[in-house]
Parts: structure tokens; C-alpha cells; sequence
């Protein structure tokens, strides 16, 4: 098959979205398919795999992202050639999707991968500051509707959809992640060259710095901990807005020399880091099905979350971590039996391990396929009256 995966923003932004759907397209093509990347900007950017092209749009600022409301002719007529449109960002890559396949006689398919009220400005800087539940129950239905079918990375997320009144099929799929790539990291670093305790327990969080991943509750759980566990570390990769603002935070908190910020990385040595520590935690609210959480998972690390979409259709209580309510306090508890009792963080370890193998990208890949492979079959051509031939 030809599957266009269509997104407003790709490489050189490094986010889950593009993270999966750059290992997705590397299942379709391992599994003999043509998958095609279709986005937005960056034209300069010289892509390291075949078959990515980008649309001239215009940079809205220095967010990395751009903004164009159609595609030029030339992508027009690759995808006219396309069996499969399937979009990943539905305000503008959605939008003219759902223009052209209709027109094309081409099944479109949407998979939501964001909480869009918790990550509007972050993520989404085109839509008002005030962007509200309303707005969304407004255009998630209409847009849902124009699509051949809505996919939901996990249940929690699927809930959300409906409150927002999307109707008709939903179906569930989960991300997927390169397993081996965690199980045995090809590129391996240390404590000591991180300045991390050799002794004591690592608590490590992956995420965007920036207020919707919920960090300053993190930080405020970790702080009494310390006083429990003194030579207790708390490593914190990734980069974002609030990155100084956070460190200056646990400065004032007394905390600053047993929390690491490393800043951006990148992500090929992401297992290189995974591997150091002994648990994974993260106070977000605000995730889908978060690929960290998984690729943790496949590094042979507990989790310890907040119950909320997401992290509670991955993590289960004793068995591969722990989920406590949205409290620092309960969120610390926690944390402080992790950090202190090493026999519950091994058979937590061996859950963790377990649960990842139900994400293989190949595994869900595979479950994408099906599914294209039957919005094909249910494919019937578009019906054009006179007046629009030759049109696009």
C-alpha cells in the first residue's frame, strides 16, 4: 500500500508524535509498504530517509512550527496516487486531508495523540490562548465525521474524544517502540560522568520542560524525599521553555544537587540514560498513551504516575508500578518506598518488562495495516460531477 502520514510539523521537531510516526513509517516499510511523510516547513532541512516532503508554509515565530492552509500542486497529485491518507495534527494536515480524499476517493484516518485543551500553546500556537472545551466539542465532532475513522492510542484518550462528542467508531491502538533499542542500549554512559550517585536509587523523568508535564508537583514530591534519602537522585531530561526556570526552582527549594537537569539530548542515546536509573516518575496529567512511559517500561524500570489518561492504561498498581491520585503527598510516598525498598522495585522491574512487549512497533504497525487494509476494501471511488473535472 501507499500511506501518506500527514503532519503539521516533523523533523528537526522531536516530540512523541514524531517519534512514532518516524518508527511507524520504518515498520510499513520493513513490512514492504510505501509510507510517505507529508508535512509542513523546515524545506530546508536535509531529512535522513526517503520519501519525506515538505510543503512551503510560513514559521509562526520561533516555535518551530509553520503554517499553510493548502498544498501545492505537486502534492496534490502524489496524493491523489495514495490508497491510505492518514493524518497525525487535525487542525491543518487534517483539514486539507479531509478537503483532498473525499475529492480523490482516498480513505482518510485520524489518530489523535494529544490532550488539545491541556496543550494548546504549546504545542498548538495557531489557536487562541483561551482555546476551550467548548471550541473543541465544536470542531472535534465535525472533523471526526469527514474522516473514514478515528484511532485512539489508548482508552483514557478515547473517553475524552467522546466528551468532546465525537460519534461513530473509535478504535484503540497504542504507540509503539523500538523494544530492542531499549532492552540493549547500543551507546552507554555513567554515573560518576553525570555526577549521579553511585550508591543510592535514580528516579529519572523524560519530558518537555514546560508547565502542562506537571513538574513543579514533581519537584515539590521529590523535595521531602531527600531528607529521607539522602544520597536519592532525580534526573530530568529534555528541553523546553521553563528549563531554567525549574532548575532556579529546586535551587531555591535546597534540592539543586540532588536533581540533574541534562538538557536536550538526543534521542538515540535516550536508553543510554534510561539505563542508569531505577524507577521512572512523572507528575504529568496531561499525556495520551506517553511513549516515555513505555520506552521506560522497556528499559526494565517501574513507573510511578498520576491517575489520569494515559498513565493509567499503562501502569497497573503492583505489577509494573504504582498510580496514586493527583496529590504531592501521595506522589512522594511513593516515591520514597521506591527509592528505599530495591526488592519492590525488581519485581516491579520484571512487570515493567513484561507490559512493554504488548508495544512492539511492529505489533501495532501491524494493527495499522489491518486497518488500512480494510478502509481499502471499504474504499468506493469519489463521485465528481462534470463541473469539477480537471479541477483540484
Amino acid at each position: 500500500m501507499r500511506i501518506a502520514l500527514l503532519l503539521d510539523a516533523y523533523k528537526p521537531i522531536i516530540n512523541g508524535i514524531t517519534t512514532f510516526v518516524s518508527l511507524h513509517k520504518r515498520a510499513l516499510e520493513e513490512a514492504g509498504h510505501e509510507p510517505w511523510i507529508i508535512t509542513l516547513g523546515h524545506t530546508d532541512y536535509q531529512d535522513d530517509e526517503f520519501r519525506v516532503v515538505r510543503s512551503k508554509a510560513v514559521p509562526l515565530s520561533n516555535t518551530g512550527y509553520h503554517i499553510n492552509f493548502g498544498y501545492n500542486r505537486e502534492i496534490r497529485e502524489l496524493l491523489r496516487t495514495m490508497d491510505i491518507l492518514h493524518v497525525h495534527h487535525p487542525f491543518l494536515s487534517g483539514a486539507m486531508a479531509t478537503t483532498l480524499g473525499p475529492r480523490y476517493g482516498v480513505p482518510v484516518l485520524f489518530t489523535s495523540h494529544t490532550r488539545y485543551d491541556l496543550y494548546a500553546q504549546q504545542y498548538l500556537p495557531i489557536l487562541p490562548a483561551t482555546m476551550s472545551d467548548t471550541f473543541l466539542e465544536t470542531f472535534f465532532p465535525a472533523f471526526a465525521q469527514r474522516c473514514s475513522l478515528v484511532i485512539a492510542p489508548s482508552a483514557g484518550i478515547q473517553e475524552v474524544l467522546r466528551r468532546w462528542g465525537v460519534q461513530g467508531r473509535i478504535e484503540v491502538v497504542p504507540n509503539g517502540i523500538e523494544l530492542e533499542h531499549f532492552r540493549a542500549p547500543d551507546w552507554h554512559t555513567t554515573r560518576s560522568a553525570l555526577g549521579l550517585s553511585e550508591t543510592g536509587a535514580v528516579a529519572v523523568f523524560v519530558g518537555r520542560m514546560s508547565g502542562e508535564k506537571n513538574i513543579q508537583t514533581l519537584l515539590r514530591a521529590f523535595a521531602p524525599v531527600t531528607s529521607e534519602c539522602p544520597d536519592a537522585h532525580l534526573l530530568m531530561i529534555g528541553g523546553g521553555p521553563e528549563l531554567d526556570d525549574f532548575r532556579k526552582l529546586t535551587q531555591e527549594m535546597g534540592i539543586a544537587s540532588q536533581v540533574l537537569f541534562t538538557g536536550s539530548i538526543p534521542y538515540e542515546h535516550m536508553p543510554g540514560y534510561l539505563a542508569l536509573a531505577d524507577f521512572f516518575v512523572t507528575a504529568s496529567v496531561s499525556e495520551v498513551h506517553p511513549m516515555t512511559v513505555l520506552e521506560a517500561m522497556a528499559s526494565g524500570l517501574p513507573v510511578l504516575g498520576i491517575d489520569s489518561p494515559g498513565i493509567s492504561d499503562t501502569v497497573v498498581n503492583g505489577q509494573n508500578g504504582f498510580v496514586v491520585q493527583h496529590d504531592y503527598a501521595a506522589l512522594a510516598l511513593k516515591m520514597l518506598r521506591l527509592f528505599s525498598e530495591p526488592e519492590l522495585r525488581a519485581s516491579l522491574a520484571a512487570g515493567a518488562r513484561q507490559t512493554s512487549t504488548l508495544y512492539d512497533i511492529h505489533t501495532t504497525t501491524q494493527r495499522y495495516v489491518e486497518i488500512y487494509e480494510e478502509q481499502v476494501r471499504q474504499r468506493r471511488p469519489a463521485r465528481r460531477r462534470w463541473w469539477t473535472q480537471g479541477r483540484r
